[in-house]
């Protein structure tokens, strides 16, 4: 029966990416085995509830191996989840109908798995090296909470985390850097299964590949073991149990497998890797499988019960008694609970935002990392599980919680609430959004430049809509004598153009807090929070408009006399005040200006059109935009007849107000262009 099992979930995989005319059978193949012993026997999940909060996590990171997982989940009796996010006992996470519209419009089954689209599915992956990287994340949160939930007695946290992955996740940085953090943690809860198949896309592996992962991972503090023979039941229980039994590191179970198993014309070959294996193809191998070579989609008798009878009966009685500690748990340490309960449904604490800062006017002002970084210190004392951290850059992007309590991350002393990432932004982003999948509050910090570094993570976290916080200090040719190399200048309309990420620069101190009043209530979108190095000055509400605008994205900051100005000035960050300034002038001068400080384009562009045209009315043509990075974009606010100040070659080497000048970032060029655009 299991032989039976293993090779229905080869079949479904096969027989749905023939049906697709698209996908990647091969790697189905040869880790049915795998996945079968893992889920059959080893995994604590229940099928009933994807939603329990100490269920092992799975994540298949080598995603283009989808169908693996959509069999697994269909023959396993996975659950579905609603859109309220809850569980749906009488409808499955996948149908046979569903497997059977793979890779179609609006399915269920994309090509990779999306974990917002189909319950059982943990978390975005097919970019290789991301879901190893969020596995470090989801085994960080489950040190975290163990941690500081548990209670003698009342173990309510300690969920496993299995990866599995391929050569493409070795080769990818980012697999490196998560393997290399998740070493140095001793994260003993975390185990990736290596798909050692010798073959790539390309061709064999060798053609790319040929160092010892082995002796790579036994370097970077992981406990390293093999099976031979991926079809090897027995070998393949010996090797989980070896991790299960290791206490001190993470564990790299490497199995030997044959991609595209029992194809005699395509196995161990790249052939069988990225595309269907053809009708006749898919006829032989049913019938090395002992299959009805015309059957499709068959699941014989006995299959179903096999699966109800292994991982069904045994996950559902681990949730019971884990349900019954749980109420012994709510009972004693009724708070706790009541937090965990919050936490799983992306809920905030009463009080959430008690004691938030609110900064006087200050010419001089602060820089926004500064009062980030107050305000971050304010929220973290609220909500418990707020965490996270900072690419070796903590000091600089302000991100260290150092209220009483807070504490670090460190290897065995998992209790503290600041993460230390190293030099590893690619990494710390997958991490960050593995933590939040897992439920935390997650933030990552680093130099607004090398957000490049964590783009692949960031668009999957705004794909996968899961509220991951990215905190970016030096925000602009601002930084000065740093020069060009950490200068961003493309990195905000990157940003801008990405679907479902919230981006948020805000123009001062005050406009910092309520830029977290929006991310932390945030569900369902990351957000990007820009912050500068400089100083800039804290505006005088009683003047100048209530930074609570910065709630619709953009707002009239300061307006001319009855409200009509005859040119309008916008900006962002810490270009903001010079629009201040060069509207003082103006008025001075006898002329109408209006400053528009807008923060976040994306909750602009929601607002109604009543709004918009109250901000920017369309007969007032003279714009004038000012941001201290690439203008694109900024077209659609100026219009054909505004001006944009803005970048449009690399930044400079040189002290703050050298730059500044050279680029036109100062007061009087604002006020020129001003006039300009009005024929003065």
């Amino acid at each position: 029966m299991d032989l039976l099992s293993i090779n229905t979930i080869r079949t479904l995989a096969i027989d749905a990416v023939q049906k697709a005319n698209s996908g990647h059978p091969g790697a189905p193949m040869g880790l049915a085995p795998v996945v079968y012993a893992l889920w059959q026997r080893y995994l604590r999940y229940d099928p009933a509830d994807p939603l329990w909060p100490n269920r092992d996590r799975f994540v298949l990171s080598n995603g283009h191996a989808s169908m693996l997982l959509y069999a697994t989940l269909h023959l396993t009796g996975v659950r579905g989840v609603d859109s309220d996010g809850n569980v749906t006992p009488d409808k499955p996470a996948l149908s046979m109908d569903d497997l059977k519209q793979f890779r179609q419009l609006d399915s269920k089954t994309p090509g990779h798995p999306e974990s917002h689209m189909t319950a059982g599915v943990e978390t975005t992956t097919g970019p290789l090296g991301q879901g190893v990287g969020n596995s470090v994340g989801m085994a960080i949160a489950s040190k975290w909470l163990a941690a500081n939930y548990n209670k003698p007695g009342l173990e309510v946290f300690d969920f496993n985390v299995y990866a599995m992955c391929g050569d493409g996740d070795m080769m990818e940085g980012v697999g490196c850097e998560a393997a290399s953090l998740a070493g140095h943690l001793k994260l003993s809860n975390l185990c990736w299964i290596y798909d050692h198949n010798h073959v790539t896309l390309d061709g064999p592996a060798s053609y790319s590949f040929s160092e010892d992962v082995m002796t790579r991972f036994i370097g970077l503090g992981w406990n390293v073991t093999r099976v031979a023979d991926a079809n090897d039941l027995e070998m393949l229980g010996h090797a989980y149990e070896t991790f299960l039994k290791t206490k001190d590191r993470p564990t790299l179970i490497v199995v030997d497998s044959h991609i595209g198993y029992g194809s005699p014309n395509k196995q161990d070959s790249s052939d069988s890797h990225g595309e269907p294996l053809g009708v006749e193809e898919v006829k032989l191998v049913k019938k090395f499988y002992g299959w009805p070579e015309d059957a499709q989609f068959l699941v014989p008798d006995g299959v179903y019960d096999q699966f109800k009878k292994g991982i069904g009966k045994r996950g559902a009685e681990l949730h019971s008694n884990w349900s019954k500690k749980f109420g012994d748990y709510k009972q004693q340490f009724p708070e706790l609970a009541e937090q965990l309960d919050l936490m799983q449904h992306w809920k905030l604490p009463q009080g959430w935002d008690k004691d938030l800062p609110t900064f006087p006017p200050d010419a001089k002002g602060m820089a926004t990392r500064d009062s980030s970084g107050k305000v971050l210190n304010a929220l973290g004392k609220n909500i418990p599980w707020l965490i996270g951290g900072s690419a070796d850059l903590a000091h600089s992007n302000k991100t260290n919680l150092t209220f009483e309590g807070a504490g670090d991350f460190f290897p065995d002393e998992y209790k503290g609430r600041n993460l230390h990432f190293g030099v590893r932004e690619h990494a710390m982003g997958a991490a960050v959004n593995g933590m939040s999948v897992t439920r935390l509050r997650a933030f990552g910090a680093t130099f607004f430049n090398f957000s490049d570094y964590m783009r692949p993570s960031m668009r999957l976290a705004a794909l996968m809509e899961t509220p991951s916080i990215f905190i970016f200090t030096h925000d602009s040719i601002g930084l000065g004598e740093d020069g060009p190399t950490h200068q961003p200048i493309e990195q905000l309309a990157g940003l801008r153009a990405m679907p479902n990420m919230l981006v948020l620069r805000p123009g001062d101190a005050n406009e910092v807090v309520e830029a977290y009043k929006i991310i932390i209530q945030s569900r369902h979108s990351p957000a990007s929070l820009v912050l500068t190095r400089q100083t800039m000055p804290t505006y005088d509400r009683t003047k100048y408009a209530p930074a609570s605008g910065v709630a619709k994205g953009a707002y009239v900051l300061a307006d001319a006399d009855g409200g009509k100005p005859d040119v309008i000035l916008m900006g962002t960050g810490s270009e903001v005040h010079l629009c201040v300034e060069a509207y003082e002038k103006l008025k001075a001068e006898g002329i109408k200006a209006r400053v528009v400080s807008m923060p976040s384009w994306e909750l602009f562009e929601k607002q109604d059109a009543a709004y918009k045209v109250s901000v920017f009315p369309p007969n007032v043509t003279a714009r004038v935009s000012v941001e201290m990075a690439s203008t694109f974009g900024w077209e659609r606010y100026v219009g054909p007849k505004g001006k944009m100040i803005g970048m449009h070659t690399f930044g400079a080497s040189a002290p703050l107000k050298d730059v500044l000048k050279k680029f036109g970032f100062v007061t009087e060029n604002v006020v020129a262009v001003a006039k300009e655009v009005l024929g003065k």
